[in-house]
């Protein structure tokens, strides 16, 4: 059993930035796939990243590409989102998933294809 924990969420002005934090527990992250996601309110639950073990390429949507780093840290069972830019539509509950397989690209945006996830930090970006 895998156990996800989000931080690091707030309120900040447009343009500001924010990391992130996915600390996992139970057991590694070696073999996992690990992704991101979010949820507006009155939203369905939104793809924002994933990195797979043994990949050097992250994917991400394409709202959060160019402004948005997700990474991974093995040895400390940890993950991140680097948030750079952030504009109000970036406004969600953020939330870590992950999976002991990994995922197909073309499932990687999925929510269902994950087994585990966190219980959400809020990030909120208004003036």
């Amino acid at each position: 059993q895998v156990q996800l924990a989000e931080s690091g969420g707030g309120l900040v002005q447009p343009g500001s930035s924010l990391r992130l934090s996915c600390a996992a527990s139970g057991r590694t992250l070696s073999s996992a796939t690990m992704g991101w996601f979010r949820q507006a309110p009155g939203k369905e639950r939104e793809f924002v990243a994933v990195i797979r073990l043994g990949e050097t390429k992250p994917n991400y949507a394409d709202s959060v590409r160019g402004r948005f780093t997700i990474s991974r840290d093995n040895p400390k069972n940890t993950m991140y989102l680097q948030m750079n830019d952030l504009k109000p539509e970036d406004t969600a509950v953020y939330y870590c998933a992950g999976s002991g397989s990994r995922i197909i690209l073309s499932a990687i945006g999925s929510p269902r294809m994950y087994t585990y996830w966190g219980q959400g930090t809020q990030v909120t970006v208004s003036s």
